[in-house]
C-alpha cells in the first residue's frame, strides 16, 4: 500500500457534511472509519485485512487505483487512476441463502443517490438518470457505469460480515460498453460532481443509506423500488430462444422473467415453460451491453 497523497481527507469530510446537508439527514447507521490510498492491490483486500485487525463494521477504504480489483463471478476490473474504488465492512447477521439482499439494497441505495443527490446540491433539475443492471451494476446511457462485488463471511449458516467493494467509472478510459462520469457531466447546464472526493461521499452516504433501509423495512420494501431503477425492465430478454419480460427480482437475487411463449426451444429447456414464469439465477444469463 502507498499512503494517501492524492486523495484528501479532508475534501471527503467536507464533501460529506454538505451531501448531509443537502439530504437534511444525520448520520446514517453505520459510523463512518476512513481510509484512503493511492495504490492497493483492492479495497475489498484492504479492508479484509483490516477486520483481521479487529476493524468494525463501517471501516472503509477508497482508493485511487488498484492492481488486482476484481468484479463479479471472478472477473478482473480494470482498475485505472481515475476511477473511485471504495470499499465498507458491514456486519448484517443475514441467512447465507440470503447473501443477495446486500448487493440487492447496496446497489439500491447507490443508483438512487446518484439520481437524486447531485440535483439537490446544485438547486437545479439536472439528474444523472443512472439505472440498475441485474444483479450488481450501475448503468448510465445504456453503458456501465460501474459494478458492486460483495463478498461474505459465514458462520453456522448466517453472514456475520461481509464486505461492499464498488467500482465506478469517474475520469477514466473505458471500453466501448462502458461510460465514464465526467463525460457525462461534461453536458450538465452546472457542475454536479466536481471532485472524486464528493463522488465518493454521494456513493458511501447511498451505499450506507441502502443498508440502512434495509435494516429497517427489509428486503420486500426494496425490491419494488429496485425493479423500477432496472434497464431491462421494458425489454424482450431471451431465454433458451423464447423471450420473456421482467416482472420482478426475488430475495434471493433471482430474475423474474414472465414468458411471452410457452414453446420450448431445444430438448433440454431450463425450466417447464408451460408455467408462465420463470426464475433465473444470478450468474445464468448475461443481459448484456449497450441496451
Amino acid at each position: 500500500m502507498v499512503g494517501e497523497p492524492g486523495l484528501s481527507r479532508e475534501r471527503f469530510w467536507a464533501a460529506y457534511r454538505v451531501v448531509l446537508l443537502g439530504m437534511q439527514a444525520e448520520q446514517t447507521i453505520v459510523p463512518i472509519d476512513l481510509h484512503l490510498f493511492e495504490l492497493v492491490s483492492s479495497t475489498n483486500e484492504v479492508v479484509w485485512a483490516l477486520l483481521e485487525q479487529g476493524a468494525g463494521e463501517g471501516t472503509t477504504a477508497i482508493a485511487r487505483s488498484q492492481t488486482a480489483g476484481r468484479g463479479q463471478w471472478g472477473r478482473q476490473w480494470s482498475s485505472e487512476p481515475g476511477g473511485l474504488y471504495l470499499s465498507v465492512a458491514l456486519m448484517p447477521d443475514l441467512p447465507v441463502e440470503e447473501a443477495a439482499q446486500l448487493t440487492l439494497c447496496t446497489a439500491w441505495g447507490i443508483a438512487t443517490a446518484l439520481r437524486i443527490i447531485p440535483g439537490k446540491l446544485s438547486g437545479v433539475a439536472d439528474r444523472i438518470p443512472v439505472q440498475l443492471k441485474w444483479l450488481n451494476d450501475l448503468v448510465l446511457q445504456g453503458r456501465k457505469l460501474g459494478g458492486i462485488l460483495t463478498e461474505t463471511r459465514v458462520f453456522q449458516g448466517r453472514i456475520t460480515k461481509a464486505v461492499v467493494g464498488v467500482g465506478i467509472n469517474w475520469t477514466n478510459a473505458v471500453p466501448e460498453t462502458g461510460i465514464n462520469l465526467q463525460s457525462f457531466l461534461a453536458t450538465a447546464s452546472v457542475p454536479l460532481i466536481e471532485s472524486l472526493e464528493m463522488l465518493a461521499a454521494i456513493v458511501l452516504y447511498g451505499l450506507l443509506c441502502g443498508y440502512q433501509f434495509w435494516h429497517q423495512e427489509g428486503i420486500q420494501a426494496i425490491l419494488p423500488r429496485y425493479l423500477e431503477l432496472l434497464a431491462h425492465r421494458d425489454r424482450p430478454v431471451p431465454v433458451e430462444g423464447v423471450l420473456g419480460t421482467i416482472v420482478g427480482v426475488t430475495s434471493k437475487g433471482e430474475l423474474r422473467l414472465s414468458l411471452k411463449s410457452p414453446q420450448r426451444s431445444s430438448a433440454e429447456p431450463i425450466s417447464d415453460f408451460s408455467t408462465p414464469e420463470v426464475l433465473i439465477q444470478p450468474g445464468t444469463i448475461s443481459l448484456g451491453y449497450p441496451l
